[in-house]
């Protein structure tokens, strides 16, 4: 079985996106915007460098349909859980 080789530029990418990602976490932390916004902005970019060190540091993307549907799973189960704690 041969292992997705992974280049060394897109680790690098990666990391910028998550650099910028943190930059834009301290910039939503200083402003004051309307309403619930603030919630709104800090899950949304939060959920978006989730989604980066899942898909690339922890090499979902390049893994098998298996672990794909684990993955879908546990994210589904962790919505059950979710909504039984709001409800």
């Amino acid at each position: 079985m041969s292992e997705h080789i992974v280049p060394v530029r897109v680790y690098l990418v990666i990391f910028l996106a998550l650099m910028v990602g943190t930059a834009l976490t301290i910039w939503a932390g200083l402003q004051d915007f309307p309403g619930p916004l603030n919630v709104v902005i800090a899950l949304t970019i939060a959920v978006i460098k989730a989604t980066l060190v899942v898909l690339y540091f922890m090499h979902v993307r390049y893994s098998s349909r298996l672990i794909w549907v684990i993955f879908a799973s546990a994210l589904f189960w962790m919505g059950i859980l979710f909504a039984l704690t709001f409800s």
